[in-house]
């Protein structure tokens, strides 16, 4: 056996895992390597690190102006005109957050099915929009249940009309602290995964904090046989390492990953001790950033007396360090950083704000440089 091979072995049963998963764990970080050669292209002498094409937001972020009455304001309402204001602006791509706007908008109320999404994709196409996402549905049955089979070849078929890349899921593959059930979830999302990437999509799902906490996978069992410690593992570096990367990807939402930073930074060993281990969002992508195609883009002002350590603010107004980030992630030229901004619509005091910040952040998303 070569050094080179013998190292390999060394670092497989020093994470416990088999040949398989191994391979699926160290495939994205390979593939990542012989990438940026191929994608990056000549280097920008204005340093940007989002290119024009890439600048992006999801829809979720300007939920008001979508689902509002367009006969009740002047303001943008529902897709067509929301996608008119966004394209002005200088977006060139869109993540959806379901397919609903007002009913009385143009095409009516629900637009998830093909004749609503071959209107949708008219209106991208007339204002120089690509869509690369959508949260949408993931069966919710395992094994998969007929209908929930045929739901989602629906929405598989909607995402190959609008032209998606991709197609994911808001919510986390299983809300669990406990390897069994990730183990349940990754052979869940692994089937799933084949059938996406059958149509040409990946698919991904999206993370807040909890799911960047530690895995429970170790130690003494409690009354249910469940354990009650940890190896210090956490659940989405373990969802990594069993998934397949060819069938499996994830949107990082770089803000709820620091707020995970700045929430889990200690855990329980199997021998009893506290541990004390810092999470580094940065690190993760490093390492599989293939594995990461889109990334909600969504910035925090540090506030450490609030529960998550930081404020959602308008991109490039905060103290994520995205110039750091995004100059350092690896796989140049690959990724989509979506803006995104949970708090952004002003509600009846300010009914534009929304779109204000969506333009403030745009601005801050092509004046980055690295």
């Amino acid at each position: 056996m070569s050094h080179h091979h013998e190292h390999e072995e060394a670092l497989r049963r020093g994470l416990g895992l088999n040949r398989r998963q191994f391979l699926a764990a160290t495939t994205g970080v390979a593939a990542a390597t012989a990438l940026p050669l191929a994608t990056a292209g000549p280097a920008r002498a204005d340093g940007r690190l989002v290119p024009p094409g890439k600048r992006g937001i999801i829809l979720y972020t300007v939920r008001d102006a979508i689902s509002r009455d367009p006969l009740t304001t002047d303001l943008p309402s529902g897709f067509r005109r929301v996608f008119e204001e966004l394209a002005r602006i200088g977006y060139k791509q869109v993540e959806f957050a379901g397919y609903r706007q007002h009913a009385n908008a143009e095409g009516g109320a629900n637009l998830e099915t093909v004749e609503g999404a071959r209107l949708l994709r008219r209106w991208l196409d007339d204002n120089g929009l690509e869509a690369e996402g959508n949260h949408g549905f993931i069966p919710g049955s395992w094994p998969l249940s007929t209908a929930d089979l045929d739901r989602f070849k629906q929405a598989l078929e909607i995402a190959g009309i609008l032209g998606l890349g991709h197609m994911g899921t808001g919510g986390d593959p299983t809300g669990s602290a406990y390897k069994a059930d990730w183990d349940v979830a990754a052979e869940k999302w692994n089937r799933l995964g084949e059938i996406a990437s059958a149509a040409g999509i990946k698919l991904y799902t999206h993370n807040h904090d909890v799911a960047y906490s530690f895995l429970l996978d170790s130690g003494p069992l409690d009354a249910q046989g469940r354990p009650t410690r940890s190896s210090g593992v956490r659940r989405l570096e373990y969802f990594l390492s069993i998934t397949d990367p060819a069938h499996v990807y994830l949107e990082m939402d770089i803000f709820w990953a620091h707020v995970a930073r700045f929430k889990y930074h200690t855990f329980t060993a199997p021998d009893g001790s506290v541990q004390r281990a810092v999470f580094d969002p940065l690190a993760v992508v490093q390492a599989q950033p293939i594995r990461f195609p889109l990334f909600h883009a969504k910035d925090g002002r540090s506030n450490p007396a609030s529960g998550n350590g930081y404020d959602m603010v308008p991109f490039g107004t905060g103290d994520i360090d995205y110039a750091r980030f995004f100059s350092q992630m690896g796989a140049k030229g690959y990724h989509n950083p979506m803006y995104e901004q949970d708090n952004a619509p002003g509600g009846s005091a300010n009914p534009g704000q929304s779109l204000q910040y969506a333009e403030l952040s745009f601005k801050n998303l092509a004046a980055l440089r690295g």
